[in-house]
């Protein structure tokens, strides 16, 4: 791994990638404008969406964070068998099964104390859930396969992963969100 600190060097290595998240990012605003009616229609699922992507993405940032720690240590081997991912992974996994119930039922909460909540409570649960359920596991898979990318390129995790994870992970977010609608509304 390359430890030159110059504006060259960060450039050549961050140019590329935050060229290519920024399109990633189009993608979101194009699902996002695909149900936009469907949002305005139950303002519980318009309230999910910032609040989804962006605990996905904070979920996806600790895992980051984590295995890059572990890969400076030298204690993350990309084995199948490595305890250290095994462990965070089950733990962003478990963290978001706590969170994403109390994300449904705040959401919820709040369109029915503003008196615009048209959807019940039952419904706008599973679409937290099932939504940020999915997307845990796939910001996991991301989180892994950034991480091994950046140690492939030769490049520092800690530069590297966090923005591809949240800019996945939004894009992601938005997608999953929009499926989980289909399904349960």
């Amino acid at each position: 791994m390359s430890t030159t600190w110059s504006v060259r060097a960060i450039t050549r290595a961050m140019l590329p990638v935050l060229l290519i998240l920024t399109l990633v990012e189009l993608g979101s605003g194009l699902v996002l404008g695909r149900f936009e009616s469907t949002l305005l229609r139950y303002p519980s699922l318009l309230v999910l969406v910032p609040v989804t992507i962006g605990t996905a993405g904070n979920l996806g940032s600790i895992l980051a964070a984590r295995l890059s720690t572990a890969f400076h240590l030298g204690t993350l081997s990309f084995a199948a068998d490595d305890e250290t991912f095994a462990g965070n992974a089950v733990a962003t996994v478990a963290l978001a099964a706590s969170i994403f119930p109390l994300v449904g039922l705040g959401a919820w909460g709040l369109t029915a104390l503003a008196g615009s909540t048209n959807l019940p409570l039952p419904t706008v649960l599973a679409v937290s859930i099932t939504s940020g359920l999915s997307l845990a596991v796939l910001a996991v898979l991301v989180t892994v396969v950034a991480t091994y990318a950046a140690y492939r390129f030769e490049l520092d995790p800690d530069d590297v992963v966090i923005p591809v994870v949240t800019n996945v992970c939004d894009v992601l977010g938005v997608v999953l969100l929009y499926l989980a609608v289909l399904w349960f509304v």
